[in-house]
């Protein structure tokens, strides 16, 4: 359950196109390089957001409720764009400025790669709500062994990212996209009724 709501929410594969553009001048290599510290980044990320979002939360006494509700708010929200196919727009990541921006920097695995374009705030919400929901060695084990292996997927999803291109297209990307937004928007919801019924049960 734990993989699948990353995976879903993270939707590795509206980043396709988007890396396929940015790399496409450069060696199998670079590319491989690229893909590499992309999926490292995106795993130190989720990891931070995981142990340490709870020190966010109490810092600026932010109740768990809150961040549910918040966190479902940007889940859902992206899973509309997702079936709207516009969630790149969404991301804020226009291509004229990604291309303008990536001009300006000599990496694109940190930003706009990694974040906000895999791991954005409505991943960072989901697993601080894990950390504050699932306590125990077992749960712990089993979460971070989600994030590995979405971190794995990553990097398989973006290295196959060309044939991915050449066998689906942007429609068939596009057709898949949607039908992960029907599971994102799902898991928002669930995240806003579970906060609803944890405050009228107070």
């Amino acid at each position: 359950m734990t993989f699948g709501a990353l995976i879903s929410v993270m939707n590795p594969l509206g980043t396709v196109p988007i890396f396929v553009g940015l790399t496409q001048d450069e060696t199998k290599k670079e590319r491989n390089r690229i893909v590499f510290n992309t999926s490292l980044n995106v795993f130190i990320i989720l990891l931070i957001s995981f142990f340490i979002g709870k020190y966010i939360l109490i810092f600026f006494g932010i109740t768990l409720n809150a961040l549910k509700i918040a966190g479902g708010l940007i889940i859902a929200s992206s899973g509309f764009a997702l079936l709207q196919g516009e969630f790149t727009k969404h991301k804020g990541m226009k291509k004229e400025k990604v291309k303008n921006d990536v001009n300006s920097r000599s990496d694109i695995s940190l930003t706009p790669l990694a974040i906000p374009m895999i791991a954005g705030p409505g991943t960072i919400s989901l697993l601080i709500t894990y950390n504050q929901e699932f306590k125990g060695i077992t749960n712990i084990v089993i979460i971070l062994s989600s994030i590995l292996l979405a971190s794995i997927v990553i990097y398989l999803v973006l290295k196959s990212s060309f044939l991915i291109v050449k066998k689906l297209g942007a429609s068939g990307i596009n057709a898949l996209s949607r039908i992960i937004g029907f599971i994102v928007i799902s898991i928002g919801i669930e995240f806003i009724i579970s906060a609803i019924i944890s405050i009228l049960k107070l």
